[in-house]
């Protein structure tokens, strides 16, 4: 809940809610809110293999977690009724059914690459010693219903259904209206921890090899960090000093740079939005250019992340930041 502080002589003194949307919020509103769930959920260990844009009938993201259990997010909209809850555990059951062949198309699909493999995939963005068997992917469906705070019989059927024993969990976000400005506010589970992101940061950010070919090249040939189609508005993620290393899938950290402008959109690039570089390091070349593995990368800094998003998570600190970029000059040049 969001509430505004009150002041007496420079005293805080009073806490008061702040009104928010509790009634239909409109379908724009929702739909961008769908949209950008993989956004919201980034610090989620999870790893998308499908998300519905179509809005047909099929929930809005699909993922797996580290055991290969398949995890579904159905955003409901509000005044959905008694019935949102019963689609969602419709998903589930139909989800239920499929075969390690349907996940692997379906990766092949969200991902775009026909070639990929599931198995390795998982395993390299899990960081696990050996891939999950096949049989070990989709034993158990989780069911999470993101939806609005405000709505009420929706919290009633989860409650009820959660009571039964099933797994299901709930997401709630708050949309508010202050002034001329519209704010949606978002509860990740478990902790609903993310960095705040106006403090200065390390990013390892994935230059999407497989999706983008030439995108290394891109960013090196123009000076900048860039994302294209769907992945685009992770590029606001990034904030103006930040210090992006430029990952590149299958080798690592190829360079380093600190982030000098707004956002900006190519109009020679479709799809393509990206901020400006300054180096850090060497720029990799095409002919020959060397790179800091993933784990060189957990050693020096003594921890893992993510590595299934754009942006690996968690963020690194100033010190960790500092660390790993003053080891990599040292190693890689």
């Amino acid at each position: 809940m969001l509430y505004k502080l009150g002041q007496t002589n420079g005293v805080f003194d009073s806490i008061t809610p702040v009104t928010f949307h509790s009634s239909h919020a409109g379908k724009d509103l929702e739909n961008l809110v769908a949209d950008n769930l993989l956004e919201v959920l980034f610090e989620n260990e999870l790893m998308p293999i499908f998300q519905d844009r179509s809005r047909k009938a099929e929930a809005d993201i699909y993922a797996l977690n580290r055991k290969g259990d398949l995890v579904i997010f159905d955003q409901r909209r509000i005044g959905a009724g008694a019935d949102a809850v019963h689609q969602g555990l419709q998903f589930c059951e139909k989800a239920a059914h499929w075969s390690f062949d349907s996940l692997q198309k379906l990766l092949a699909k969200y991902s775009g690459a026909e070639d990929i493999d599931l198995q390795e995939e998982h395993q390299s963005n899990f960081d696990l010693e050996r891939p999950l068997d096949q049989s070990a992917f989709n034993t158990v469906q989780h069911l999470i219903v993101v939806g609005s705070a405000g709505d009420d019989e929706l919290i009633r059927n989860i409650d009820y259904w959660k009571s039964r024993g099933l797994c299901l969990d709930f997401i709630p976000y708050r949309i508010y209206t202050i002034g001329n400005d519209h704010y949606f506010e978002f509860f990740s589970i478990p902790y609903d921890r993310h960095m705040n992101p106006a403090v200065f940061k390390g990013v390892i950010f994935d230059t999407c090899r497989k999706l983008y070919p030439e995108s290394l090249w891109y960013m090196c040939d123009n000076n900048r960090v860039a994302a294209f189609g769907d992945q685009q508005q992770i590029i606001h993620c990034l904030n103006r000093n930040d210090v992006v290393f430029l990952y590149h899938k299958y080798e690592g950290i190829v360079a380093a740079g600190r982030v000098k402008s707004d956002v900006k959109s190519d109009p020679n690039v479709r799809g393509a939005l990206y901020r400006d570089l300054e180096w850090l390091t060497q720029k990799p070349t095409r002919d020959a250019y060397r790179a800091m593995s993933s784990t060189v990368i957990k050693n020096i800094l003594g921890h893992n992340f993510f590595w299934a998003k754009t942006i690996k998570i968690p963020y690194l600190g100033k010190k960790e930041t500092e660390k790993l970029l003053k080891a990599y000059k040292q190693t890689i040049g």
